[in-house]
């Protein structure tokens, strides 16, 4: 077609030539009608958009998960609403705190760790039978001057003495463990004060009770058996005891001081493994019945299932 063609006889003209038409406005989308059907997502983007418009801190509120208004029923209430459980519930969500052990007075705290020493002490009368049950007698022949050994290199003495060192170091151990587990409301220095000095006392009343069991007959023995008898002498030790310095202190020293020593060790490697800075039991996150955060709302359920087949579409932006 050439350029004499009329303006009317063309098929169309360019927007952008003189006197063309302006280009028709698009038009809205007709508004859906009341009674149309709505898709499942239909009031999730309404929601979104309604959160977008009102701000970040206001999207998680006005989401589709967004709390009931008053007086109506909750989607999370009811049989069934939760078929594993409270969500909350297995993170402590909600329930109550328990109060940390409180600490003892001290006047109270120091009688108990007494009586736990006292206790302690008393427990050496069936240690020293236990270790005269099991350590030998040593054998002697009787002499004018006294009573000398059967033998030239006798062992009973190192096994008496061997004896005596396990079954004390032992006892430290299981004394230790006993304290801190049954006085936990005393753990601390108090109670190290106590279990040791409670070992030591044991260890001084199993040696005691222990050497005088057959003492008194073995004295009889060396005063009116001839000289050439042999008999046995009791257990004794000769790797431990007490010494007087100066005629007036005692001073312990050697496997006597064995059971203080296991539970001293024992007692402070517990304090030195507790998890807890009080050293006894206190809450802690994440634990049941114990809630670190304030109560949150449950967890959404999950997504919503496709719709059925033959159901509306839902609308597409």
């Amino acid at each position: 077609m050439s350029a004499d063609t009329p303006e009317p006889d063309r098929p169309g003209r360019r927007p952008d030539e003189p006197g063309a038409p302006a280009p028709a406005a698009p038009a809205e989308p007709a508004a859906p009608a009341e009674d149309a059907p709505a898709g499942p997502y239909a009031a999730r983007e309404v929601d979104q958009q309604v959160a977008r418009e009102a701000g970040p801190y206001v999207a998680r509120e006005a989401g589709p998960y967004a709390a009931p208004p008053a007086g109506a029923a909750s989607p999370y209430d009811g049989p069934g609403a939760f078929p594993y459980g409270d969500p909350g519930a297995a993170y402590g969500v909600g329930q109550p705190v328990p109060p940390a052990e409180p600490e003892l007075p001290r006047r109270r705290a120091v009688r108990l760790a007494a009586g736990a020493g006292l206790a302690l002490t008393v427990l050496g009368v069936p240690l020293g039978l236990l270790w005269a049950a099991l350590a030998p007698d040593t054998p002697v022949l009787k002499v004018p001057d006294g009573a000398i050994y059967a033998e030239p290199q006798p062992e009973q003495p190192v096994a008496a003495d061997g004896w005596f060192s396990l079954l004390g170091l032992g006892f430290g151990v299981l004394a230790a463990l006993a304290l801190w587990f049954v006085l936990r409301r005393v753990r601390g220095p108090v109670g190290l004060l106590a279990t040791v000095l409670g070992a030591f006392g044991a260890a001084l009343v199993a040696w005691q009770v222990g050497r005088r069991i057959g003492l008194a007959g073995y004295q009889r023995l060396l005063e009116t058996a001839p000289d050439g008898r042999a008999f046995s002498k009791p257990a004794d030790l000769r790797a431990g005891g007490i010494d007087l310095i100066f005629g007036v202190l005692p001073v312990p020293h050697g496997n006597l001081l064995l059971p203080a020593f296991g539970a001293a060790v024992t007692y402070t490697l517990l304090a030195g493994w507790s998890r807890w800075p009080s050293l006894r039991p206190e809450p802690e996150p994440g634990a049941p019945g114990v809630s670190w955060e304030s109560a949150g709302r449950p967890a959404p359920p999950a997504a919503p299932e496709p719709p059925a087949p033959g159901a509306a579409a839902p609308p597409h932006g």
